[in-house]
């Protein structure tokens, strides 16, 4: 069944107190779901350059590269860098002001939305639990599938624990700051592998660096 969302996710990221944290470069920020638990969000992790865990992202991506819920632009910048073809997209208008400050590329667009080289790119990611993104993995799936290459890949990162839930959540600061509610989902690699295949791609490797977790599929 798909979620509805509450709110349009994309007019909750971009408001604060996501939008401040990004500003400052660090948090505490957090996603609090309906049943009270918090979900704490990495903001300095993406606020940094790339890390140990990234380079091994950095690594399987060929070709043109879109990163989709890009934040600030680390892994953007860190393509650019290496004279790779990147782009972001990101709803939030901080985030993409902090990629092209970065040195990196960036649209402020939803991944739904009409985007660049669609059908064309070779590598698409889905990092820092963007497989959340509109709580509808299935959809997201199959919208990242119409935007790779044909023989392009997905990588994806995915929760440590083998989980599979549809919650609905909202942006909070811890100091009284929160954000309108919206849609998001959590998936561990057995439940991405499961949705993947049913949206067309193939689960090709998994692996771990520095306690995270992550799938490369292929169309």
């Amino acid at each position: 069944m798909t979620a509805r969302l509450t709110e349009p996710a994309g007019r909750s990221w971009r408001a604060e107190p996501y939008a401040e944290a990004l500003r400052a470069g660090r948090g505490p920020l957090y996603l609090r779901r309906g049943d009270g638990r918090l979900l704490p969000l990495e903001v300095e992790r993406w606020c940094a350059d790339a890390d140990e865990a990234d380079d091994t992202v950095l690594a399987r991506c060929s070709g043109s590269v879109l990163d989709v819920g890009c934040g600030p632009g680390r892994l953007v910048a860190a393509l650019t860098r290496l004279g790779r073809p990147a782009l972001g997209v990101d709803v939030t208008p901080e985030a993409v002001s902090r990629t092209l400050r970065a040195g990196g590329s960036a649209l402020c667009r939803s991944v739904f939305d009409p985007l660049p080289s669609e059908g064309r790119w070779d590598t698409v990611l889905l990092i820092d639990g963007n497989i959340g993104i509109g709580g509808d993995p299935g959809r997201l799936l199959r919208r990242t599938a119409a935007l790779a290459a044909p023989e392009g890949s997905l990588l994806v990162e995915v929760a440590p624990a083998e989980v599979d839930e549809r919650v609905e959540v909202h942006v909070e600061d811890g100091g009284g700051g929160h954000g309108s509610p919206f849609w998001w989902a959590r998936l561990g690699t057995r439940a991405l592998c499961a949705e993947a295949e049913a949206a067309g791609w193939t689960p090709s490797v998994s692996w771990q660096a520095a306690g995270r977790h992550f799938v490369h599929l292929r169309r």
